[in-house]
């Protein structure tokens, strides 16, 4: 073995000068958007993700009816700044899931349009998470609000 090792037919260099490239084919990369340009992009494709999932689910706009009126019983109660961030924090977290949610069933769809068990799966195990989340909402909705409703 160690003999094949140090009986190489050519050094390095001349290897590299004994490639052939003419069976390479040279790809041209395509022109990129500039920076703002890609940004305004990325942020249209983002709010087009928004609009499909409130029109797609239900369940988004049930969280996002909630949120609404989290956010006027916070006016009415004034909350504390910390209070805000909290809640801010937790009702955006269970609607990014709800969007979440929608891209899986969306692309487990796209993936498996027949009945497949692997599919079926994935889709109970977002909604799993939106749950999870959703309890964990209104348990901070509860701490935050009753003592100011009582």
């Amino acid at each position: 073995m160690t003999d094949l090792l140090f009986s190489l037919k050519y050094t390095p260099i001349e290897a590299i000068s004994q490639l052939n490239f003419n069976h390479v084919k040279i790809i041209y990369m395509e022109r990129r958007d500039s920076f703002i340009v890609h940004q305004v992009k990325s942020f249209r494709w983002a709010i087009e993700g928004i609009i499909y999932s409130y029109k797609k689910g239900t369940h988004f706009k049930i969280h996002v009816a909630f949120a609404i009126l989290v956010t006027f019983l916070g006016l009415i109660y004034k909350l504390s700044a910390y209070e805000w961030l909290v809640i801010i924090l937790v009702s955006s977290a269970v609607i990014s899931s709800e969007a979440i949610n929608t891209a899986i069933e969306e692309a487990c769809d796209v993936l498996h349009p027949e009945h497949h068990p692997g599919a079926k799966l994935a889709k109970h195990c977002a909604a799993g998470g939106v749950l999870i989340l959703s309890v964990a909402a209104i348990i901070v909705g509860l701490i935050i609000f009753l003592p100011k409703i009582l």
